[in-house]
């Protein structure tokens, strides 16, 4: 796969990443840990070489899990990991906190756990009302300094902060969610990040299997998936939401590609330099998802994806209430 360059900071990586959250949590019963250390490496032969996790997802067990997989080929994959929230003596999340010494503690448990001496890309996780950015871009820029980290990242921020953040310390990525599904950030956030030279990178890029075409209107989500408290959804959400995969079946069928590779492809046509990180547990999958790297989406293909979209109006917020006030716009 042809590399793609995040920014203007010129971070290189391959087309698509892979997100690793659900490893560890969000979509049903953890897997067994060397099966997925195996399948991570599997990722690698593949050509794949950004790899997603944070210390929140577990909490804590991600990392370990990214960290024992790829410490035989630390030297060909770029980690992204991330910080801001905080956590009780038990290990359970309590909140946000980009408190310049929290930050300092999350970097030095993330480089343990991931066995490594600097990561690659780190986020900010979520934009902390209580510090200012101005503050967590400086703490980044000491640890970018002292060798501890190469690359400054954000999560679900918004124009105004990531302008504020990219003074102090220049921003190399930022991290939020974007796909046929969801298109928002196309209102101001990507032509911020074109002026500012910053890369984009989309997690849930196929709308958390929803542009898979594997979900239907009967579609039960079991114990522990994350989807089953998402109003997106819910069943009457769901049901009107479909009406965007049977448009996106037309193309895939003419291309004899999957809804899901059509899906991907078009997001790796927005913009040189968005690198999306689908996240899957299944080797078969990652073959799929990786295919669409090879797909060619004519002119005429783009448009009617993106008449697909505009035509079904998505019902549905993104997240229950608690967790969208975290979303900083």
């Amino acid at each position: 796969m042809q590399a793609r360059t995040l920014g203007s900071q010129a971070l290189q990586v391959s087309p698509l990443g892979l997100g690793c959250m659900g490893m560890s949590q969000s979509f049903g019963p953890r897997p067994p840990r060397e099966e997925m250390i195996t399948f991570i490496r599997a990722a690698v032969d593949r050509g794949v070489t950004l790899f997603d996790t944070a210390e929140v997802y577990g909490p804590f067990h991600n990392e370990e899990l990214v960290g024992a997989a790829l410490e035989p080929v630390r030297e060909d994959v770029v980690i992204a990991t991330k910080f801001g929230f905080a956590f009780d003596e038990d290990g359970n999340q309590t909140g946000v906190s980009s408190r310049p010494d929290d930050i300092r503690a999350a970097v030095e448990g993330s480089l343990r756990r991931l066995r490594t001496d600097a990561i690659d890309l780190l986020y900010q996780h979520r934009v902390d009302p209580a510090v200012p950015i101005e503050d967590v871009a400086g703490t980044v820029k000491e640890l970018i300094e002292a060798g501890k980290v190469h690359h400054f990242g954000m999560s679900e921020a918004g124009v105004g902060t990531i302008r504020r953040a990219h003074a102090v310390q220049p921003v190399t990525a930022l991290q939020s969610e974007y796909s046929l599904f969801w298109r928002e950030p196309e209102d101001e956030i990507l032509p911020a990040l074109e002026e500012l030279g910053i890369g984009f990178v989309p997690f849930s890029p196929l709308g958390r299997g929803f542009l898979t075409g594997q979900v239907s209107a009967t579609t039960q989500f079991g114990e522990g998936d994350i989807r089953a408290s998402l109003p997106r959804f819910e069943r009457e959400a769901l049901e009107a939401n479909l009406a965007l995969v049977d448009l996106v079946t037309n193309v895939a069928e003419r291309k004899n590609a999957t809804v899901g590779q059509v899906a991907l492809a078009w997001l790796l046509a927005q913009k040189p330099w968005i690198v999306p990180i689908p996240g899957t547990r299944r080797l078969e999958r990652l073959n799929e998802n990786l295919g669409s790297a090879e797909l060619d989406l004519t002119v005429e293909d783009l448009a009617e994806l993106n008449g697909a979209s505009a035509s079904v109006s998505v019902q549905g917020d993104r997240y229950p209430e608690a967790m969208q006030k975290m979303i900083d716009r």
